[in-house]
């Protein structure tokens, strides 16, 4: 764990070990970017009418976990968490949302991901995602959350100096 209580990713290990790592990270960046807030603050608009705040990047992320590791990788017919009908933009609008109910269903995402990701027999399993039309394998899958999360985490970067003035990763 590094000073902030983020976990470290290794920088000799294998090309799992290192996804897992950095997927890691980065979960745990956007965690700390949302730490000491209120709900009122987490649900702070970046520049309306922009639907774009903190706990929304949070339930989005929740949403994007869920499709790929879930939908993709274990072929489940769940539908999205705040979606019926597979729109992800509902995601983002926070309005009347708290952090229990966004942060429970992004933890319990992450939870089915990293039990998805550790029974795989390797980086090599794939599954189907529909948007693309194509098999992927779950490195492309690792690969497309740590750049997920690193996008947005540069979001919260910017929503959560807006709030209280914290800079830093």
């Amino acid at each position: 764990m590094s000073t902030d209580n983020r976990p470290v990713p290794s920088l000799t290990g294998g090309e799992r070990e290192m996804l897992r790592g950095f997927l890691d990270f980065h979960r745990a960046t956007l965690a700390m970017k949302c730490e000491g807030l209120t709900d009122q603050q987490l649900q702070e608009r970046s520049s309306p009418p922009s639907t774009l705040s903190l706990l929304g990047l949070v339930r989005h992320m929740a949403e994007v976990e869920r499709t790929w590791f879930r939908r993709v990788i274990d072929g489940e017919d769940v539908p999205l968490v705040w979606s019926e009908d597979g729109d992800y933009q509902v995601a983002y609008d926070a309005t009347g949302a708290t952090r229990a109910e966004a942060f429970a269903a992004w933890q319990a995402e992450v939870e089915h991901s990293r039990r998805i990701e550790l029974a795989a027999p390797s980086l090599d399993a794939t599954g189907y995602q529909p948007r693309w039309e194509a098999e992927v394998s779950l490195r492309l899958v690792m690969l497309h959350l740590i750049h997920e999360y690193a996008r947005h985490n540069g979001h919260a970067d910017f929503l959560r100096e807006a709030i209280d003035g914290v800079v830093g990763a």
